[in-house]
């Protein structure tokens, strides 16, 4: 196999200190297929059931078989690549000691490949719930099969093996909305152009779709969809489970950015019941971030991805439950449990608390024809995908946030120039100082201050050109660019809530404790003269009690990764407390 690079794991020899940019499959064969030792694997034993298989017996099956992980006792099992299309690829043999599965068997996805025994063979098959409880209980054990588990994911990202695979011609706007979805979720898949391959061809002649069915998508169990949503994705590949109406979760986390995933670790490790939902991809916002420099304990950085892809992992670990993509469409607050619908399926999810931790939208500039380009000339985020699509291109980037200022930086390593667009007069006011003195020294990067793109022009195969304006002088000038990279802002997501009726200030973010009787004393009494007998409430609690608010959404709070954090895990004492103080009928 050849060097793979690494987006989110950490460098085991350097002490998780520094993601590591490369991944040596030989160098590091120890780590990704460990052989564990006879005294190891009888501490196992307890996790897990002896099962036999005959000589070629299928063991694992792609896209069909969920389980933790198999440890050979004896004889031997080959795994091999399957891509939904019955093509096959040997990947690799185990032998007594060592043991099948990847990171999707912390949450008991499917399996990603397929493996039959060679030969009989005798196994220890641990459940994924066995195989949490394992990685815990045996911690210098766990460390190792998690580590080996991630290292193997990441080489499945890039040999594009198992995984959905998409078929469609080059450019189609809807493949890049699935790899990007599927790329953000750290999922490895394989793009095919009926075009260049004959096997994608085949597929479109059997199959016939319309233009509005591209593309197609081949499930790692082989079956096909016809442009599946996002939600059908996440089923297809186990992201999305089936979420009973009957379960109260101890804590419904909405959203899965760093505050989000810190609740859920720091939660799901104190003994609670976690449930997170999040609309597209875990990491939120701070994602999109090519390089973080200022969270503490990472001197030479760390990017979002990298940061969001440990927290993912841990959360898992720890057992929380995570659905991709669960959008939620309404709080309920009338009731107890409190109850989460979600979008689509009119599921009501019920919980005994719940944090919203539900970030924002991403803004977008009033430009007539803006929805007809995105994904096809227009992006939100700059992730490895993107840059790809610009190199050697001129590019324009449109903000002078932090997130665009670190965007600018990383395309700038692969576009020819970047055309760094913003409405004020510097950036001195809107970015760390950093970032505006690498903006500076980055050849290929040039600012346009006082300015603003005024129209977008292309056609069906997407953007190839903006027009842009002087605000000073009023002077318009076109450009021929074919991507746009919209940095600037985004406004809460909290249009949902109307229905429960949690406070909100007046650019609609979520009101919490202080703040909230505050506002209610200013609302019902004269003078800001607060009565003694408002009811208590904790730091990060909304006005509907059990609701909680922490990260980007949360009124008054301090836009960054570290701050979210910490009102991630902070939250979690406010929450025990709560459920502390509930009648004994409604603790569960």
């Amino acid at each position: 196999m050849a060097t793979s690079p690494i987006e989110f794991i950490p460098d085991a020899s350097q002490d998780d200190a520094v993601p590591s940019t490369t991944l040596d499959i030989e160098a590091r064969r120890h780590q990704i297929f460990p052989v564990l030792g006879s005294a190891e694997i009888k501490r196992m034993h307890r996790f897990g059931q002896v099962r036999r298989f005959a000589d070629g017996e299928a063991i694992l099956e792609a896209g069909r078989t969920a389980f933790g992980l198999v440890v050979v006792l004896s004889g031997r099992i080959a795994v091999n690549r399957f891509d939904g299309l019955g093509n096959t690829w040997p990947v690799v043999e185990h032998g007594p000691g060592q043991f099948g599965g990847e990171v999707a068997q912390l949450s008991g996805r499917p399996a990603l490949a397929n493996a039959n025994a060679v030969g009989p063979v005798e196994l220890l098959v641990i459940s994924s719930e066995s195989l949490r409880a394992l990685v815990i209980a045996e911690a210098e054990l766990g460390e190792r099969i998690v580590r080996a588990l991630i290292l193997r994911r990441v080489g499945l990202l890039e040999t594009n093996s198992g995984g959905p695979v998409i078929v469609g011609p080059r450019g189609h706007g809807r493949i890049h909305h699935l790899q990007s979805f599927l790329a953000a979720n750290g999922h490895p898949h394989t793009v095919l152009d009926p075009q260049t391959d004959s096997q994608a061809a085949d597929l479109l002649a059997l199959y016939q779709p319309s233009a509005d069915e591209l593309p197609l998508v081949v499930c790692p169990d082989g079956v096909v969809k016809k442009n599946p949503s996002l939600a059908e994705m996440g089923r297809c590949l186990g992201m999305l489970p089936e979420l009973s109406e009957d379960k109260v979760w101890d804590v419904i986390v909405v959203g899965a950015g760093p505050a989000g995933l810190a609740t859920a670790v720091y939660a799901a490790s104190e003994g609670l019941s976690v449930l997170a939902l999040e609309t597209r991809a875990y990491g939120g916002q701070a994602a999109a971030s090519a390089r973080i420099e200022n969270y503490l304990g990472f001197p030479t950085g760390v990017s979002g991805r990298a940061l969001a892809g440990r927290a993912f992992v841990q959360a898992q670990k720890f057992g929380v439950e995570i659905a991709i993509p669960a959008p939620a469409a309404r709080l309920i607050c009338d009731t107890y449990p409190l109850q989460v619908e979600m979008c689509g399926s009119g599921t009501r999810l019920k919980a005994r608390s719940v944090v919203l931790s539900c970030g924002a939208r991403y803004r977008r500039p009033s430009l007539a024809n803006l929805k007809q380009f995105e994904g096809r000339g227009v992006y939100y985020w700059a992730s490895p995908i993107e840059a790809k699509l610009c190199k050697t291109e001129e590019i324009i980037l449109v903000g002078g946030g932090n997130s665009a200022g670190q965007a600018a930086v990383f395309l700038a390593g692969h576009a020819a120039k970047v055309h760094m667009v913003i409405r004020g007069a510097g950036l001195a006011a809107t970015m760390s100082s950093y970032l505006i003195e690498r903006i500076a020294a980055t050849p290929n990067i040039v600012l346009h201050t006082h300015s603003e793109i005024v129209a977008l022009e292309g056609d069906e195969d997407g953007l190839k050109q903006v027009r842009w304006r002087d605000r000073q002088t009023g002077n318009e000038e076109n450009c021929d660019v074919c991507r746009v990279f919209l940095f600037i802002g985004a406004d809460p997501n909290t249009g949902w809530l109307g229905d429960c009726g949690v406070d909100v200030d007046d650019k609609g973010f979520i009101r919490t404790g202080f703040d909230v009787t505050k506002a209610q004393c200013h609302a019902n009494f004269a003078h800001g003269v607060y009565p003694p007998d408002l009811p208590a409430r904790a730091a990060l609690e909304t006005s509907v009690p059990g609701v909680f608010a922490i990260g980007d959404v949360r009124a008054n709070s301090t836009k960054r990764v570290a701050a979210a954090v910490g009102e991630g895990a902070a939250v979690v004492s406010q929450i025990h407390a709560f459920l502390a103080n509930l009648p004994a009928e409604q603790r569960g």
